[in-house]
């Protein structure tokens, strides 16, 4: 995150709804601010808004819709749509930016704004470092006759699909696969399944009964093991589980294991290098497996590493003109295909693999062998300014814990971009040495962060 950054972290703007950010005023006034800047710099006149399913999408959408009105730029409203899909509509209906109401794999009480550039792609920092800056200034409306107009996009979700589908090989057809597809009552619930049974699939579609409070909840990327037990009990080939936006995708394969972002990038990889497309490298982040590190450099492939988040993982693509990167919490992005993160379209990917090896997915993962990893969460206060560098208690603990994994794991200390929380993460060869050291740091930095 840009320390010198007011509103804006590293997926936009979150927090909780009614709190200091995201409440209806400053929504309005974000609109406002975002429109005053783009009718200076962009050719085109108008906005897109999409938004997951939480019931504080509503009250956002409206709020956003006035102050871009009131700024004099047009509005083109999407309705329940995963972020991916509004990054690629923006694109397509070559409008000036677009934003998504959404606070990913949060819970309802929580909500967010995301900003796509006309490219769909996230908004570049000097961008954002412009609209923080208009938004000190007091909000004006524009006369009258220079209003923005809004108007709904009725056939967004089937734009979509579309792109979606035309994404694998049209010799590539999905009949004869069992699927479970959870949709974790979010942006994908009336997407996702029409992709997957419009390429042949067996579907069975779990969790696609939003109701504006049940995004997340016991379900979805993160929290897969419903999902797990679905899939056994329905005995079907496979399991697709979105988190309520739609960026991110895990999977679970045929004998009910969980496979993660890490071992779809893995596949991904793998298969493209098998058909000799894959260009370049791979790009990972900190929080990336080593077993995803070994796996490449048994293949030659080169590897790097990012800071956790999406957008440096497409920076890191784009500099070294590489195509395929990810995280291990599912975010995957082919830059071959889209400009963000997309569950569906990295699905899509994995199931092209399948389809053209003739292979499961529990045999395509094997490729790859995880080392044992252990995370723990610290949550702080909200607000308050946390410095780990600083602290010399957790940095002797952290070495500590790295002399006794003797040069065969890692370990990394890193605060989240989107929410007051410290990740402890260890890794090594043996798992319940993982676990109790994991256990021991995260106590250290605990009791160092109650004591500061």
């Amino acid at each position: 995150m840009d320390n010198n950054k007011q509103f804006f972290g590293t997926d936009g703007i979150r927090g909780p709804v009614g709190g200091d950010v995201i409440n209806p005023e400053l929504a309005m006034k974000l609109g406002w601010a975002l429109g005053q800047v783009l009718l200076k710099q962009s050719a085109y006149q108008h906005v897109l808004i999409g938004k997951d399913t939480r019931i504080s999408g509503y009250m956002l959408e409206s709020a956003l819709e006035a102050g871009l009105s009131a700024a004099g730029m047009d509005i083109h409203l999407l309705g329940p749509m995963p972020t991916p899909a509004i990054a690629y509509l923006t694109h397509t209906f070559r409008a000036c930016a677009g934003i998504v109401i959404s606070a990913s794999h949060n819970g309802y009480s929580d909500n967010g704004m995301k900003f796509f550039s006309h490219l769909g792609t996230k908004l570049p920092d000097e961008l954002e470092h412009a609209i923080e800056a208009m938004l000190q200034k007091p909000m004006k409306t524009v006369a009258s006759n220079k209003l923005g107009k809004a108007k709904r996009i009725e056939d967004a979700p089937g734009r979509y699909i579309e792109f979606c589908k035309g994404t694998i090989p049209g010799r590539i057809a999905l009949r004869g696969l069992t699927m479970v597809v959870d949709c974790a009552n979010g942006a994908t619930y009336h997407i996702a399944p029409n992709v997957f049974r419009e390429l042949g699939a067996t579907v069975y579609p779990v969790h696609i009964s939003p109701n504006g409070l049940n995004i997340n909840q016991h379900c979805g990327s993160t929290s897969p093991e419903s999902l797990r037990e679905t899939v056994l009990a329905k005995k079907a080939n496979l399991g697709i589980a979105f988190d309520g936006d739609g960026d991110r995708v895990i999977m679970v394969d045929h004998k009910g294991e969980i496979v993660d972002g890490d071992e779809l990038v893995f596949i991904m990889a793998d298969y493209a290098y098998q058909q000799q497309r894959l260009v370049g490298g791979v790009v990972g982040t900190q929080m990336s497996n080593y077993g995803l590190e070994q796996a490449m450099a048994n293949y030659g492939i080169p590897f790097v590493r990012t800071k956790v988040g999406d957008r440096y993982i497409l920076a890191e693509l784009e500099q070294r003109q590489w195509q395929l990167g990810g995280e291990s919490s599912g975010h995957i992005i082919p830059r071959n295909l889209t400009t963000t993160g997309d569950g569906i379209i990295a699905a899509l990917q994995v199931l092209a693999a399948m389809a053209a090896t003739d292979k499961t997915l529990y045999e395509l993962k094997k490729g790859m062998q995880k080392f044992p990893q252990a995370m723990i969460n610290i949550t702080y206060p909200a607000g308050k300014k946390i410095s780990l560098d600083h602290h010399t208690e957790i940095q002797e603990a952290k070495q500590a814990v790295e002399k006794a994994l003797s040069g065969k794991g890692r370990v990394l200390l890193r605060m989240s971009g989107t929410e007051p929380v410290v990740r402890v993460m260890v890794e090594g060869e043996d798992n319940t040495l993982v676990i109790e050291l994991a256990k021991q740091l995260a106590a250290v930095v605990e009791s160092s962060i109650v004591a500061e």
